[in-house]
């Protein structure tokens, strides 16, 4: 009798996708043209890193268009969605947490950069936050910590959970007592946020070396010892407009480095998101 292999249980939490181009084209009013990212590219990624369920996070470059994102994961049910919707783009938020949805992503970043176009924004996360909360919906946040002092009250007065991206957009060189990060660990340790473990965006160059990850332990310790039930981990494949690009197992290893206490390291890749997405 050939042995069952073992369920894969664990959680990427942060993950787009693009493609195929001809059945799903991109916005015509978008900031950004990546290559196609298809789901079998994707799947063979969870694979290879052991985990068995993502988190697809809608990319501003589709605009309003929620086909690829809803029609994946009708194919894929150990998947959850993410979408970017503003005040009056759909006509109801309820149903979509029954097809996989888990979420809506917004915007609120500092600099020049600002939000890409598609983007939904922190006025219209506040005007839709009753009906996302109905809807058994999240809220998802990419900000930074420039950014998030002035918006942590607001943050605190809202009806649903809120999940903040790539660690808070932390500045590596401010360090861990810096007032931006601090403001988050303060969230974080209120129970007031979530927080997405994605390292490599805060780090010089964007890329993950011995040296840029060890210098970034300093901020997941923060993390850790502030509210290690509500942190969660994301591979942020296909690593858009970086270069190089980053290898998805070596940021799980740093991760995995950087947690150490497997206890945690549970919580983070497995029971945390079961709870928030499952």
């Amino acid at each position: 009798m050939t042995a069952t292999a073992p369920a894969l249980t664990g959680w990427d939490c942060h993950a787009h996708l693009f493609g195929p181009y001809a059945r799903y084209p991109l916005a015509a009013d978008r900031s950004y043209t990546p290559p196609e990212a298809p789901q079998a590219d994707y799947a063979a990624l969870l694979q290879r890193l052991g985990l068995g369920h993502g988190v697809l996070v809608h990319p501003s470059a589709y605009g309003t268009d929620l086909s690829l994102l809803l029609e994946t994961l009708a194919e894929r049910p150990a998947w959850r969605g993410v979408i970017v919707t503003r005040p009056g783009e759909l006509p109801t938020l309820r149903g979509l947490r029954a097809r996989g949805v888990r979420a809506a992503r917004f915007s609120h970043r500092s600099g020049a950069g600002g939000n890409f176009a598609g983007s939904a924004s922190l006025a219209d996360l506040q005007a839709l936050a009753p009906a996302l909360a109905d809807a058994g919906l999240h809220a998802e946040l990419w900000t930074d910590t420039d950014a998030l002092p002035a918006i942590a009250d607001t943050i605190r007065a809202l009806p649903l959970p809120v999940v903040i991206d790539h660690m808070g957009g932390f500045d590596l060189q401010a360090g861990p007592q810096a007032p931006g990060f601090q403001a988050l660990r303060q969230l974080l340790a209120e129970g007031r946020v979530h927080v997405k473990l994605c390292v490599y965006r805060n780090l010089p160059g964007q890329a993950l070396t011995p040296e840029s990850g060890q210098a970034a332990l300093p901020f997941l310790q923060a993390l850790l010892q502030a509210n290690p039930q509500q942190l969660l981990w994301g591979s942020d494949w296909p690593h858009l407009r970086v270069q190089p690009v980053p290898d998805a197992a070596a940021l799980l290893q740093w991760l995995k480095h950087g947690v150490g206490d497997e206890a945690r390291l549970r919580a983070i890749l497995q029971d945390n998101p079961q709870r928030l997405y499952g």
